[in-house]
């Protein structure tokens, strides 16, 4: 309980309640606790040990009490503020009404907090149902390029990146450039490698993959850029993010961040390693990583469900296989280019290797 005393007070609650029931004379109280017999017998006299209020019983106002009920009236009816409360007073009820006396007056009668008036006549509305992400089929495919770091062995590489968005599954390609006709082989590549059929594709405003920006702003397409010519030839509707936004094409600008992630903990001797990372980084994630959109499951399992419901959208089956497994051929061709001594002596040193710094 907050304790508020008057800041000249010289009694405490507990005080108070010791006089009034003491049997002493007030004579005597007050030589005992050193106060005023004006004060015992207010002590005395009085129920309660709190203090009272200090307003006057009666109020000197420029509106008397019915002009008073008025002005509540319209605050608790129109809702207006104070301003234009004040203009109405002074054009219907008291002219030299100054803008304390309506202020003073909705304190008083407890109606001086507008927005707590407005919560209390409006009921309470159900809160709006959250807009949820629309449900997409496979087909929906955001492609995005990104620079990659320039290495020693010379030149730069580009990466291009296409996710569908109903299964997540990625495609990635590292051509030298970005190009329109770069971005036109990889498009055709992408449609020949997926197993669904592509019906939309959403790019940015880059020159690679539109011409209906320039400089001055947006404008009508040629129809000559190549880009826009394979979605013709193929019936896909190609769709631009706003000018500026690329947070519309988030889905692909994350997975851009993973592999600003692989970029910036691994270290490549030349751009053949680059790329080799980064499509055995594509492969684990279309295979081992499950996402959370299709349901926790891996883009390609995204894809087996989707085609068991929906065979209609794809063109080829879906198979949960990453590629061919070359690794007993690469072991056969490792082996056939060292001699057999060269072997045994490497062996060797690596057996005393594990001996000397080993665990025990």
């Amino acid at each position: 309980m907050k304790l508020q005393l008057h800041k000249n007070a010289r009694t405490t609650p507990a005080l108070r309640r010791e006089i009034q029931r003491s049997p002493l004379s007030e004579r005597a109280l007050a030589r005992k606790y050193n106060l005023s017999r004006m004060t015992i017998r207010k002590w005395k006299q009085r129920e309660t040990v709190d203090d009272a209020s200090h307003r006057p019983n009666q109020l000197h106002t420029t509106l008397n009490e019915g002009r008073e009920a008025i002005v509540v009236y319209v605050r608790r009816t129109l809702l207006l503020p104070l301003d234009d409360l004040l203009v109405l007073t002074r054009e219907f009820l008291h002219p030299a009404v100054s803008r304390s006396g309506p202020d003073r007056c909705l304190r008083r009668h407890g109606v001086s907090n507008l927005k707590q008036l407005m919560a209390e006549q409006q009921p309470e509305q159900a809160p709006a149902p959250k807009k949820t992400f629309k449900d997409y089929e496979p087909g929906y495919v955001h492609v995005d390029v990104k620079y990659l770091p320039q290495l020693d062995d010379g030149g730069r590489r580009y990466l291009f990146v296409a996710i569908d968005r109903a299964s997540r599954r990625v495609y990635l390609e590292t051509p030298v450039d970005k190009s329109a006709a770069s971005a036109r082989s990889f498009l055709k590549r992408l449609l020949a490698k997926a197993p669904f059929v592509i019906r939309t594709v959403l790019t940015d405003n880059g020159k690679e993959f539109t011409d209906r920006f320039c400089a001055t702003g947006e404008r009508q397409p040629t129809g000559r850029h190549p880009f826009d010519q394979v979605c013709q030839q193929q019936a896909i509707d190609h769709r631009l993010i706003k000018p500026r936004r690329p947070q519309t094409n988030g889905m692909v600008e994350r997975f851009n961040g993973r592999i600003a992630e692989i970029l910036k903990t691994t270290h490549f001797d030349n751009n053949e390693h680059l790329d080799d990372t980064l499509r055995r980084y594509a492969g684990l994630y279309n295979h081992h990583i499950p996402q959370r959109a299709p349901g926790h499951i891996t883009p390609v399992a995204a894809l087996k469900q989707w085609q068991k419901s929906h065979p209609d959208l794809f063109r080829k089956r879906v198979y949960n296989l990453t590629g061919l497994d070359n690794y007993a051929r690469e072991r056969r061709e490792t082996q056939a280019c060292f001699p057999l001594e060269q072997r045994c002596r490497s062996i060797g040193l690596w057996i005393d290797w594990c001996l000397e710094f080993g665990p025990e």
